[in-house]
């Protein structure tokens, strides 16, 4: 029973925060991008253009253009992503119509471009962060990254710059760079509200002064520490290696704390993602 009610929590609070996102993500495009004629990348982007060259409903086409995805995505990959995809889909179409009536709120292109790209990366951010999806071709992508050496990034970034320069020959190439530069600013804004501000680093340090790096990252950043048994393949000389994950804002004084105490130690750094209690960071003294 316990267990049913945290499963029925947990898809409440996705549910919440992905209409959420899809309000930001209307937001973004409805009252900053499109009076400008600024477009997003992927599907939506292509309905933009469609849309203004028909004079019909952007919600509309965002709907009908993503249909074809929708049934691809339920037999290749699988129901509930694609149902969250719809979700959204079906959400962004009716939030572009509710919101299309209200006038822009800025006339300055830059600024457009630039605070359109934050929400609306906020909003895709949080439909991602919560299982979900906006465009067709993250599905094409996905599938397509079986069967080709792409990567799935790689592969929307490439439809993408295609449908962003495509957005030149409709609404001039100075709309077409303010695009790029909305897309990539929504992209940064995706990856910090789907990774976290708080992102987790994992480190491991090669030094011979291993005791007392190891004791000043603990009492200095307030951050466990594990000693891995190691051995040098080169000289053979059995060493400790210290493995510490801590957010990426501590990197740098992560670092500091290091060269004090050995500048030519190695040091490895990658991102990883954790959960547990031992993680949480202990009261400094």
């Amino acid at each position: 029973m316990k267990e049913k009610s945290k499963r029925s929590y947990h898809t409440v609070s996705r549910v919440i925060f992905m209409f959420l996102g899809i309000i930001l993500y209307s937001v973004g495009l409805e009252i900053f991008l499109v009076p400008n004629k600024i477009i997003d990348g992927g599907v939506v982007g292509v309905a933009i253009m469609v849309s203004h060259l028909t004079k019909l409903p952007l919600g509309l086409f965002t709907l009908i253009l993503n249909i074809p995805f929708f049934i691809l995505g339920y037999k290749q990959i699988g129901k509930t992503f694609t149902l969250s995809t719809i979700f959204s889909v079906i959400g962004i179409s009716i939030g572009v119509s509710l919101l299309h009536p209200i006038p822009g709120l800025t006339q300055d292109v830059l600024l457009a471009a630039v605070f359109g790209g934050i929400i609306l990366g906020a909003g895709v951010g949080l439909i991602i962060r919560n299982g979900g999806s906006l465009d067709g071709s993250e599905i094409v992508a996905i599938i397509l990254d079986k069967k080709i050496s792409f990567s799935i990034g790689e592969i929307v970034m490439f439809f993408n710059l295609f449908i962003l320069s495509s957005a030149g020959f409709i609404f001039g190439w100075d709309r077409a760079m303010y695009s790029l530069i909305a897309y990539f600013i929504a992209f940064k804004v995706i990856d910090i509200v789907v990774e976290g501000v708080d992102e987790s680093k994992a480190i491991m340090i090669v030094s011979e002064k291993y005791n007392e790096i190891s004791e000043a990252l603990i009492a200095r950043l307030g951050r466990g520490v594990t000693l891995l048994d190691g051995k040098g393949g080169y000289k053979g000389r059995e060493t400790n290696v210290i493995y510490v994950v801590v957010s990426r804002l501590e990197v740098a004084k992560l670092k500091d704390i290091v060269h004090n105490f050995d500048d030519d130690a190695l040091v490895t750094i990658g991102t990883v993602e954790v959960s547990g209690k031992r993680y949480k960071k202990k009261a400094i003294h």
